[in-house]
This record gives structure tokens, sequence and C-alpha cells, in this order.
């Protein structure tokens, strides 16, 4: 499986001549999702999903499809008749030849007066991937690659570094980083890759690694 990186928390999955995409939104690429086969959507935020992204994608390849929560679902899938499935916590399906389990139900805490939206994340391949969307999730089950949302205004860099102990992945790459400065990412990196207990690894956009 080829991992790409893209802006944010957006990445592209490829295998066997097929492309998995997770959270195009607004802070990525806006060809972020252009060539997908399927493309994820954890959550409503707009810099994971952005409704004019998804419709170039879809409109590009008629045959692309979408799963998503239901918030996301009910935004899009009247335009795509057949094509937007809602999926919550517990569901499993085969997503352009990827088997996906999905995780978790809302996302992280901003502050206690900002209401809780919903958030899922998808466990690829048995634990190939991980991308928890906005939250913490812990899976409870084995993973390989954690997509770590690593600066975010709901998080700080301790629960970062607990999570990646918590999940105890083999690896984990950065992800959600639009926010984190070229100044500030030695601390992060030496924190994190310290402390962690895995891998602890970095793609700029457009750069990409084998899992």
């Amino acid at each position: 499986m080829k991992l790409i990186k893209k802006s944010h928390a957006c990445v592209r999955l490829e295998k066997d001549g097929r492309t998995l995409v997770l959270d195009p939104g607004a802070f990525s690429e806006e060809d972020a999702a252009l060539g997908a086969d399927a493309i994820l959507v954890t959550h409503e935020h707009p810099d994971h999903f952005d409704e004019l992204r998804l419709r170039a994608a879809m409109e590009a390849d008629p045959a692309a499809e979408i799963w998503t929560l239901r918030s996301v679902a009910e935004k899009i899938s009247a335009a795509f008749p057949g094509r937007v499935h809602t999926v919550g916590h517990g569901d499993t399906f085969t997503a352009a030849g990827f088997d996906v389990q999905v995780h978790g139900e809302l996302h992280a805490v901003i502050h206690p007066d900002i209401p809780r939206v919903t958030n899922v994340g998808f466990l690829v391949d048995g634990g190939k991937v991980f991308h928890p969307g906005d939250a913490l999730t812990v899976p409870g089950h084995p993973v390989e690659t954690l997509m770590l949302p690593v600066m975010a205004p709901w998080n700080k860099i301790s629960e970062v570094i607990d999570y990646v102990r918590e999940v105890r992945p083999q690896r984990a790459y950065d992800i959600h980083d639009a926010l984190l400065t070229d100044l500030a990412r030695p601390v992060y990196d030496r924190q994190i890759g310290e402390l962690g207990g895995a891998e602890h690894l970095r793609l700029t956009p457009g750069e990409s690694a084998r899992l």
C-alpha cells in the first residue's frame, strides 16, 4: 500500500491500482479528492469536509463513492443518489478494494461551551492504517500506521503522546498539522518521538511512503 500525504488531515491510499482518499477538506489541495475511487470523511468540520472538493471528484468519476457519517451525508447525498453511504461506529464495509472498520462517535472537546459534533475514525485493511479524524479514539485493534492529529485547537502535546502510547502503533505519521509552524515542528518531533513509544514520522504534502 502507498500512503500519500496531502495538506492538513487529508491522506491518499493506493493499492492494486485503486485510490482511497480520507478527509479532503478546505485546508487541503483543491485536487485532493480527484482520482479517488472512494472517499471517506470523518466529520463535518470544513478542514475535513469540503463540499466543492467532493463534488469535483464525484463528477469527474461517475463510479466514485463516499462513506461518511450522517451529518455529512445529509449535505451531499441528494446530488449523488446511491453513491453516498452513511456509516457509524461498529460498521464494516469495503471501499475501492480496501476493508474498512468504523470506530468512534464524537469529536474531541474543543471547549465545554462548544457542542460536540459526531466524528468517526476509519481503520483500513485490518489495522494497516487508522485515521481517527478529530478525536483520540483508540480502536481496540492492533494498528500498524496511526495517522496522528498532531496539533489542533482541541489537543495538547501531552495528550498526543499519551494517545500514541495507548494505541501502540508500529509507526505514527503526522496529520492535522496545518496550524503547526516549521519553527515548532522540531519540538513536536523530538517530544513525540522520544516519549510516544513508536516510530514517529512526518511527510510533507505530496510525499509518500510504502506501508
